[in-house]
């Protein structure tokens, strides 16, 4: 082996391996189509320089492969018929064989010295094999090194073949060359014109330098050498690719077919991003309609504990004025000398309705307002859930389920957004996620519970028992002088810490009054809340794994490339 040969050799073992690292992507992304390719063309990375022989039915290819390949036998079958749709690959064998490889695909092996160097792929007719048509593509395009369109010489315009041509120049950019067959049977000057067509066409095709070749295989054949024209097609060959060539442009051609497949996947990875970054925007507006949302029912359940609370504080005040009267040493002897010799209740049946009609007034008044909060703050947050439905169905979508490389990825996408656009759907329309039935029914209780739960129900006890111990029950017999002194100085002593008492539970009453408000309705909003996020885990499971993958999909491909470049340079 040559240190050329060597050298070459070392390059191809470093590019099977970017090969391999692209192949590991190609695999994550689940690209079952790329992935084979890739396959096939990490197999064919030290094959012989390829042809890849296409034109229509007829055209005269297996005929010039025989005449090209200078072979008494004829390696390709030439029928008057369309032969089956088999791919033949012929490549070089001490011995002379034939593989099946697959019902499409046969690998002919024939000792022919220039096979050493090159391997040509006869194709069926482009205009036969719509079947099968992914099986010249996908086998034997990516890691074709030459592309020789055979036409017949009489009309070299058919549509299929041209249809092809545009399909390799745009998706492949591979290197072409133009055969005209059979122009025995075409007038010197007819031949002139279609060559000119030809040229002119590819031209307008994006194709700068068309070479074309007008060749016999009957006159090659029966060795016309010199009129045959496959002295030329010979000649070119020589010069540009056997002759010791053929391994570097090989590799250079590997090369661009690993670029060109980098970006492939780079235009649909843009796509990808781009979708990616737009649903990573859409969550997020949606996180912050539903925490604008929350906070703005956070600001009604302020305003409805401050109206509570307000009402609390005035009812308070009001039943605070009516003891501090009723407490006076005049309206206790009043009241005392009235239940000794009239109708009118004494000190602790006046206390103790003083403690109902103020346990009353609260629950009237605090349940009222408390059952039409709830229905707000309800309505406030099934708001919430109307606007992140709305926003549900305005999702960009970027990312097509056409797109070359990651359909798959696109269509999963889809299918997450519609169950999610579903669900949500169902959760709307399920009453109970958003007006809750016990915290509603419960209501006409909550105002009593939280009252007796911060004090104030018993505040009429606690008073009576202040003050049993600070005015005597003087029901049941005469009030004395010396009574009525003693009730007035024992009062006047103990009226203030009694009052003062009363203010500490009101303070003490307010405050659990609007802590219980605050903690009963902001939990009732973050169940909802919660809920309503909860829609979403299939989602954020996806954009998670997006990112990821996206992250690392990058990092790979850069590093691919770099690569590339580095051993395109040292080619």
């Amino acid at each position: 082996m040559s240190i050329i040969e060597k050298d070459i050799s070392t390059r191809v073992i470093k590019l099977a391996f970017q090969v391999d690292k692209l192949l590991d992507i190609t695999r994550e992304i689940g690209h079952e189509k790329l992935e084979e390719t890739l396959q096939e063309f990490r197999q064919q990375l030290d094959a012989p320089f390829t042809f890849v022989i296409v034109g229509e039915v007829k055209a005269g290819k297996s005929s010039f492969i025989n005449a090209l390949l200078e072979s008494d036998k004829e390696i390709c079958k030439v029928a008057p018929m369309p032969m089956t749709d088999t791919i033949q690959q012929i490549v070089y064998g001490e011995e002379e064989k034939v593989i099946q490889v697959n019902p499409y695909l046969k690998k002919i092996y024939q000792p022919i010295e220039i096979l050493k160097e090159i391997a040509i792929v006869d194709t069926p007719g482009t205009n036969t094999i719509v079947a099968h048509h992914q099986e010249i593509t996908e086998r034997f395009i990516p890691y074709s090194d030459l592309i020789v369109f055979v036409f017949e010489a009489k009309n070299p315009y058919r549509q299929s073949s041209w249809e092809f041509f545009d399909y390799i120049n745009s998706e492949w950019h591979r290197k072409i060359i133009f055969i005209l067959q059979q122009k025995d049977l075409v007038l010197e000057s007819d031949l002139k014109i279609n060559i000119s067509g030809v040229i002119e066409n590819a031209q307008k095709k994006g194709l700068n330098d068309p070479h074309v070749f007008a060749v016999s295989a009957k006159l090659e054949l029966d060795k016309y050498y010199d009129i045959s024209g496959f002295k030329e097609v010979k000649n070119y060959i020589t010069q540009n690719i056997t002759g010791g060539k053929a391994p570097l442009l090989k590799f250079q051609s590997n090369i661009n077919t690993m670029q060109m497949i980098l970006q492939k996947l780079d235009v649909s990875l843009i796509n990808r991003k781009k979708q990616y970054e737009a649903d990573v925007k859409f969550r997020e507006d949606i996180r912050e309609l539903i925490d604008d949302q929350y906070n703005k029912t956070g600001k009604q359940i302020s305003l409805l504990t401050e109206n509570l609370v307000y009402t609390y504080d005035e009812i308070a005040q009001k039943k605070l004025n009516d003891l501090s009267h009723g407490l006076s040493f005049g309206s206790v002897l009043k009241r005392s000398f009235s239940s000794i010799f009239g109708k009118e209740a004494g000190l602790k049946e006046w206390l103790s309705t003083q403690s109902k009609d103020f346990e009353l007034q609260l629950n009237t008044s605090l349940r009222d307002k408390l059952q039409n909060g709830i229905i707000d703050v309800a309505e406030h947050i099934q708001l919430m859930g109307k606007l992140v439905d709305a926003r549900l169905r305005s999702s960009e979508t970027i990312l097509k389920n056409n797109d070359e490389i990651f359909a798959d990825i696109a269509e999963r996408r889809a299918n997450v957004l519609k169950d999610l656009q579903q669900s949500f759907s169902q959760f709307m329309n399920t009453a109970e996620n958003f007006y809750d039935d016990t915290l509603l029914s419960e209501s006409s209780k909550m105002a009593p519970n939280l009252v007796a739960g911060s004090g104030i129900a018993i505040v009429g006890v606690i008073l009576a028992s202040v003050t049993q111990g600070a005015v005597f029950d003087v029901t049941g017999g005469v009030l004395t002088a010396v009574g009525v002194l003693f009730a007035g100085i024992t009062l006047g002593l103990n009226r203030s810490k009694v009052i003062r008492k009363f203010e500490e539970e009101i303070v003490r009453g307010h405050d659990g009054l609007q802590a219980d408000i605050t903690e009963i309705m902001s939990d009732y909003t973050r169940r909802i809340k919660f809920k309503i996020e909860s829609n979403f885990i299939e989602f954020d499971k996806m954009l998670e794994y997006e990112g990821k993958t996206l992250e690392r999909v990058e990092r790979v491909e850069q590093e691919i490339s770099q690569e590339l470049i580095n051993l395109s340079a040292s080619a």
